[in-house]
């Protein structure tokens, strides 16, 4: 597996954890659609750890072409 398919996977895992712990410390009860329900928290940190060190890799440099004349 690619290490950024490793990144994400690990991402998701970090985001879903701090999502739940979110909701059972600060969370509300009634009326908020993401942070009212533990499985909402859980899903949407997960979703956004994921996207977040989606974006954190290394991009290989190119090689510039030499011009012989």
């Amino acid at each position: 597996m690619s290490k950024t398919l490793w990144l994400t996977v690990f991402g998701v895992v970090l985001g879903a954890v701090a999502g739940w712990f979110y909701w059972s410390q600060w969370g509300c009860t009634a009326g908020c659609s993401i942070t009212g329900s533990p499985i909402n928290s859980t899903l949407y940190g997960g979703f956004m750890g994921g996207l977040l060190l989606n974006s954190v890799r290394k991009e290989k440099k190119k090689e510039q072409p030499t011009n012989t004349n």
